[in-house]
């Protein structure tokens, strides 16, 4: 199995829209981090769709280590 790229080291702080599909990045190679830009073509690697519960900012890893994808759940600190 392929292992993702670490697009950064601190997660994404976006204000997500209640009800709103997002497609979060699993290869770390997206331009458009942490959402899909389509540049895991040719990979093992879908993006993740899910759905914002509320309005609010949510923290989405970039590390792509999380187990809570696509939120971020501190994983970032044991890659250092």
């Amino acid at each position: 199995m392929e292992t993702p790229e670490i697009a950064d080291i601190t997660p994404a702080t976006i204000e997500l829209e209640e009800g709103k599909t997002y497609f979060w990045c699993a290869c770390g190679k997206s331009k458009k981090q942490p959402f899909c830009d389509g540049s895991h073509k040719g990979t093992s690697f879908q993006p993740l769709s899910f759905t914002a519960e509320k309005s609010k900012k949510y923290f989405l890893c970039q590390c792509k280590h999380s187990s809570k994808k696509p939120f971020c759940d501190g994983n970032h600190k044991h890659l250092l």
